[in-house]
């Protein structure tokens, strides 16, 4: 009886070797020029739906995006779900939902090709119950507590009259974005690059409100706290409370925020007021904010230690056992480049010989530098046209017109690089149990004709 071979995906996630060795007829490694005009090239063109101009330069290993896309599900798993779409008050439905209990959901990159990214298309990420809507945010209070000379407790209508406002478009995202590309996966919601946005939020600086506090020079690190409710239910228990270092939280840039693009802040997204701290895991951003402790230790609430919001020291094994002393906090976020148009899987007319291509990079702390795109599996690179900041923590939008040699199948790769000099992998790199850094290259596949 001939033996029916496993589908090229599952051989590619399974045993790159083998699968290059099945396809390509030859071992990981060999230039796969020697494969091109083979019944292995046809059958793949058959696949992704036109032929491949730079199969070869493709990687060793590498599975083409057009047959990555859906994973088939394991021979005893039943045959898996297409993506469920957001159905909220006032947001929009290609937002993809992630999890339910609690609400996450991701931002598709082609819903991010705005330079500010609409309310209603900015992702949603809750970590416990989403708690009643204020009924007069003005109202709401806020405490400021601690290692402070004189403690604050002011409503929110005090806050805007007491303070300077100002108004700063930023990036926020999820510590997880990224967390789909890790091999083995890693546990929790399975982002993309969807867990980000660069929305305009006004507020007043958290710097200016510690000030007025007096912080003591014994304050080490904040604990911030919200009105969200924990998903048990139980009211003794925190949904989450995060900090930062005193320096970090003292950035000039951090705000307490009331509106967001230009209207008064939603409930969804943790209106009447959250914090906003610019480039760092948005669980320290806490969202219907009600308490800023000032601590003199490292702060230990929900979400603090062990594996939370931490990422390895020294690289570990894909799968291990995590040692809780080789973990340290996430903070900078790292360096990324997202291509925000056209869109994954768009079908471009024959002959069309040029595609003019828009995207968005940031970097954390950190400014990008440059970000490259790349037609033919990262061979050459071009150099795409960056945009500046309009202040710290923005993101920068990027233009470049790459052209194309033919009709068929092309992959388009995007590459941000940081101020640094540090850019993003082809793969993401330094596996962790909760997979938070996940920062590799962008691709796009598109097909002509």
């Amino acid at each position: 009886m001939m033996k029916i071979e496993r589908s090229l995906e599952e051989l590619y996630a399974d045993d790159p070797e083998r699968a290059d060795t099945v396809a390509f007829g030859r071992k990981t490694g060999v230039d796969r020029r020697g494969f091109l005009g083979g019944a292995g090239l046809a059958a793949m063109g058959a696949v992704v739906g036109g032929s491949i101009p730079f199969a070869a330069n493709m990687p060793g290993g590498l599975v083409p995006a057009a047959m990555a896309q859906d994973k088939p599900a394991a021979p005893a798993a039943p045959a898996a779900k297409g993506p469920t779409y957001l159905n909220f008050p006032g947001k929009s439905d290609k937002l993809v939902v992630l999890g339910e209990k609690p609400l996450v959901a991701e931002t598709p990159e082609a819903q991010l090709d705005d330079d500010t990214t609409p309310t209603e298309k900015f992702f949603v990420r809750n970590n416990g119950q989403i708690p009643d809507e204020a009924k007069d945010a003005d109202k709401w209070r806020i405490k400021i507590d601690g290692e402070v000379n004189k403690p604050i407790d002011i409503t929110l209508g005090e806050l805007k009259a007491k303070f300077k406002p100002v108004t700063r478009r930023m990036v926020l995202e999820c510590g997880g974005n990224g967390r789909s590309f890790f091999t083995p996966q890693a546990r929790g919601n399975q982002w993309t690059n969807g867990g980000a946005g660069c929305a305009e939020w006004t507020g007043v600086r958290v710097a200016d409100v510690l000030k007025a506090a007096g912080v003591k020079p014994s304050a080490v690190f904040s604990g911030h706290y919200g009105a969200d409710p924990h998903l048990s239910g139980d009211t003794s228990r925190v949904a989450i409370s995060r900090g930062v270092p005193i320096k970090k939280l003292m950035d000039e840039n951090n705000l307490i925020v009331w509106a967001m693009n230009g209207q008064p802040l939603p409930n969804i997204h943790g209106g009447p007021v959250r914090l906003l701290i610019g480039g760092w895991p948005g669980s320290v951003s806490a969202k219907w904010l009600n308490r800023i402790w000032i601590r003199d230790k490292v702060h230990d609430g929900q979400g603090m230690g062990g594996t939370s919001y931490r990422v390895a020291i020294n690289p570990m094994v894909p799968g291990g056992k995590a040692d809780e002393k080789n973990f340290r906090d996430l903070e900078s976020m790292p360096v990324r480049s997202i291509i925000t148009n056209p869109a994954d899987g768009t079908k471009i007319p024959a002959g069309t010989r040029e595609v003019k291509l828009r995207g968005a990079s940031w970097a954390g702390d950190y400014e990008v530098k440059q970000v490259d795109v790349s037609l033919d599996y990262g061979a050459t690179w071009q150099r795409a046209q960056l945009g500046k900041p309009k202040n710290k923590y923005d993101w920068q939008r990027w233009t470049a017109n790459v052209k194309l040699p033919s009709d068929g199948y092309f992959e388009i790769w995007t590459r941000g690089t940081d101020s640094r000099g540090i850019a993003q992998p082809h793969v993401a790199g330094f596996w962790n149990p909760q997979g938070y850094g996940a920062n590799p290259m962008h691709r796009v596949r598109v097909l002509v004709g």
